[in-house]
């Protein structure tokens, strides 16, 4: 079969060094997918009907430590994948074959894969496409290979990956695959958290992450992965004198497509900062009006719960949380300096430009205005405050010019004294000058 794309070079001296030595090698998997697409692949995988031992030998330097068979070759300070043609059985576990053995040939190791898409292999000549990958990727269609029961059935993860390559490519799922996807959507539940997260990360980052959300809500998948924002779907905002036009659930995904950040963990927070609301939803029977008061500490509190369950970092939870919890900040003319310095302490400096991103998307979201007058107010005094002094220690005097102009000794009272100067800055009662707040000292 012919082909329209071009090999780097180094790709082509690389599987030289195995064909120079007679054995068969082939691109395959997601390299061979975005060249077909028209796209420079990030990663390069191989396969070929070397065996690790033989890989080893014709490269010095190299890694082998899996069960797989797969070697990583360091050539010419790139690092590439290389598999032995394999099949696989027995996935007692729903994740991994416990039972591997070397392939006799390409068409049998491409049987074993998951999507048409990825069962595709070239060896610099011909491309090999026993599933009919070539017209799915023209069509812009995900396919299970064979049995998509018995595909997902293997490895559950599939489930996932369907979702999210679908999602970074664009591409619709073929019904037969679709439907065994939503068959078998409660065997995600088997797969380790970390492996789910590392996916839902992935469909975060992609540039139609708001897309891949609904399509894990309509496919059943959502509900195994984040039950609580699968349920915000059913909880209604629409009341009289309200701005929203959307459910909960359907809220926190167009706040999510709005979100011009690309952090995953901004995203998430912009996905679930109304994830409070079910719990709190009051609606006035004889008004119609809805009301989620207090939903931003329910948020806090659940955002920790998902944390764990999705098993993130310290450093993640602490971000998620408080995007969350102080979501929900007032946006007023009206507001002193004192107030807006409170803000800046809860939400934490450097958390300050992903809030304001996750208020931007929160607004658009919602159907509101991307901004106001007000909005546009706060974001001034935001950066006008933190010129100030914002703790004690921005003072231009510290501990030690107290104790020796007051001839103290260290401590309460040196700590008291330097609150009580930080305050009439705050107040502006004081300019923070060194000579001034000297001066001032001597009046205690």
């Amino acid at each position: 079969m012919k082909h329209e794309f071009i090999v780097p070079e180094i790709i082509t001296r690389f599987m030289a060094v195995f064909k120079n030595k007679d054995y068969r090698i082939y691109i395959v998997g997601g390299a061979l997918r975005e060249l077909l697409r028209g796209f420079s692949p990030s990663n390069w995988d191989f396969t070929t009907n070397a065996t690790p031992e033989q890989i080893q030998q014709l490269f010095a330097d190299n890694f082998y430590h899996n069960e797989y068979g797969t070697v990583t070759v360091k050539y010419e300070n790139n690092l590439f994948e290389v598999t032995p043609f394999r099949t696989e059985e027995d996935y007692t576990d729903l994740r991994h074959p416990q039972k591997i053995t070397w392939a006799k040939n390409i068409e049998e190791d491409l049987a074993r894969r998951d999507f048409t898409i990825n069962a595709i292999a070239f060896d610099g000549r011909e491309l090999i496409d026993p599933h009919h990958g070539i017209a799915d990727i023209k069509e812009k269609i995900i396919r299970a290979v064979g049995d998509p029961d018995k595909r997902f059935s293997e490895d559950a993860l599939r489930l996932m990956r369907a979702v999210r390559i679908a999602t970074e490519v664009e591409f619709t799922i073929e019904d037969k695959t679709r439907a065994a996807l939503m068959k078998n959507s409660y065997l995600l539940a088997k797969i380790s958290k970390e492996r789910v997260r590392d996916e839902l990360f992935k469909i975060l980052k992609s540039d139609y992450a708001a897309d891949g959300i609904l399509l894990l809500k309509n496919t059943g998948l959502l509900a195994h992965i984040i039950p609580e924002l699968d349920y915000a779907f059913s909880i209604p905002q629409k009341s009289p004198g309200r701005h929203h036009i959307y459910d909960v659930g359907t809220h926190l995904v167009m706040s999510l497509k709005s979100c011009r950040a690309k952090d995953p963990i901004v995203r998430l927070a912009v996905l679930l900062h109304d994830i409070g609301k079910p719990a709190t939803f009051k609606k006035d029977e004889k008004t119609g009006l809805i009301t989620f008061f207090n939903h931003e500490v329910a948020g806090g509190h659940l955002v920790k719960k998902i944390a764990h369950d999705l098993r993130l970092s310290t450093t993640e939870k602490n971000r998620l949380f408080t995007l969350v919890r102080f979501h929900q900040f007032t946006v007023s003319e009206l507001q002193t300096d004192k107030a807006i310095r409170r803000f800046i302490r809860d939400v934490g400096k450097e958390n300050l430009t992903d809030m304001l991103i996750l208020r931007d998307a929160d607004r658009i979201g919602s159907g509101a205005k991307p901004t106001s007058w007000r909005y546009e107010l706060f974001k001034k005094r935001l950066v006008e405050v933190q010129k100030e002094p914002f703790q004690i220690t921005d003072l231009k005097i510290d501990g030690n010019d107290v104790m020796k102009t007051l001839h103290l000794k260290p401590g309460p009272r040196v700590g008291q004294i330097l609150q009580k100067l930080f305050n009439e800055v705050v107040e502006k009662k004081l300019k923070n000058e060194r000579e001034i707040l000297l001066k001032k000292l001597k009046t205690f």
